[in-house]
């Protein structure tokens, strides 16, 4: 097996190719893919179909790359950017530029599990619904930016038009949102496969129809992803800052990932502290044992990532007496 590290960005690629040790930079686009194909059926022959491209899942900037790898029968590794960064570690790789990154991309191809290696395929239904999920996220920013603007407004006594046309601003956008909810749950109950899933994820108590509809899309965005990584890639993971002796700082959330999920999934967990017997009992349990309130507000939320994930890759139901270690409770 040979590997491909292709480094993207927006308007470019850094690409390594360990046959010849040759480090070059493309445009992202499909004409420059069709130009690196055919210089890469040159360099390796009969030798090509062996080609593995691995490169980082960075949202819209992969996506031509990886419907053009589908066109053309290219294998790839899709790695996760946490799972590259620990990997550079691993390998004490700590310079970093886009060439750089290019040749550690294709080193990591040493931890691919064998069923992550594949020719991706695309699924026009899901393709679609991941796309208006972004614009739903857009739609969700906004109303949020104005019912800021709206609140400061509101404080010192402000244009009461200007208030009044926000007001209606915001309710527009909420409208618009609730449009492109129901439009994606319609998506999921055309597929068989989907909105079994999803009925899955949503006999969880308190995770509802947005909650059930943002963790499909969780976890179709990141399909390879274990329990402990969709949990980081949602940006739910503990962080602490320490050196040495001297700085040691409190344990956080890294934040690094897609705020939706966590302004979505905060709901769920505030649902489930009052509406699920196994959840409440754990969210009590981290209180009484001196955790803050937001501390374990957030201990929740990844328990219902964790649970979700695993009815999502399993297809069972929930059922409260199988989740002891999940939630610290005897089954009934």
């Amino acid at each position: 097996m040979y590997s491909i590290g292709l480094d993207i960005s927006k308007s470019s690629i850094n690409v390594h190719v360990p046959l010849g040790k040759l480090d070059l930079e493309i445009e992202n686009t499909t004409k420059s893919f069709k130009a690196l194909h055919s210089k890469l059926k040159k360099l390796y022959k009969k030798e090509f179909d062996k080609l593995t491209f691995v490169f980082e899942s960075t949202g819209s900037y992969s996506v031509s790359l990886y419907r053009f790898c589908a066109d053309k029968g290219i294998k790839i590794f899709m790695i996760n950017p946490k799972q590259a960064r620990n990997f550079a570690k691993a390998i004490a790789q700590r310079n970093k530029s886009d060439k750089i990154d290019a040749r550690v991309l294709s080193d990591a191809i040493m931890i691919a599990k064998e069923k992550e290696i594949k020719v991706p395929t695309i699924d026009p239904l899901v393709e679609e619904m991941k796309e208006l999920m972004v614009y739903y996220r857009l739609k969700v920013k906004q109303r949020t930016q104005l019912s800021n603007h709206l609140e400061s407004l509101s404080v010192k006594e402000g244009s009461k038009v200007l208030c009044h046309t926000i007001r209606a601003e915001i309710k527009s956008l909420k409208e618009s949102e609730d449009r492109l909810i129901d439009q994606v749950y319609t998506m999921i109950q055309r597929s068989t496969i989907l909105k079994f899933k999803y009925a899955a994820i949503t006999s969880i108590d308190g995770i509802g129809k947005i909650g059930g509809i943002v963790l499909i899309h969780l976890f179709i965005k990141y399909p390879h992803a274990n329990q402990r990584q969709i949990v980081s890639l949602a940006g739910l993971d503990p962080v602490m800052r320490e050196s040495g002796s001297s700085i040691k700082g409190q344990t956080r959330i890294s934040k690094a990932g897609n705020r939706l999920y966590r302004g979505t999934l905060f709901m769920a967990a505030m649902a489930s502290t009052k509406h699920n017997d196994k959840m409440k009992a754990f969210y009590e349990r981290l209180k009484a044992n001196g955790k803050h309130t937001t501390q374990a507000q957030t201990a929740v939320i990844r328990k219902l990532i964790v649970v979700a994930h695993s009815l999502y890759k399993s297809g069972e139901f929930y059922d409260k007496n199988l989740y002891k270690k999940s939630t610290g409770m005897q089954s009934e």
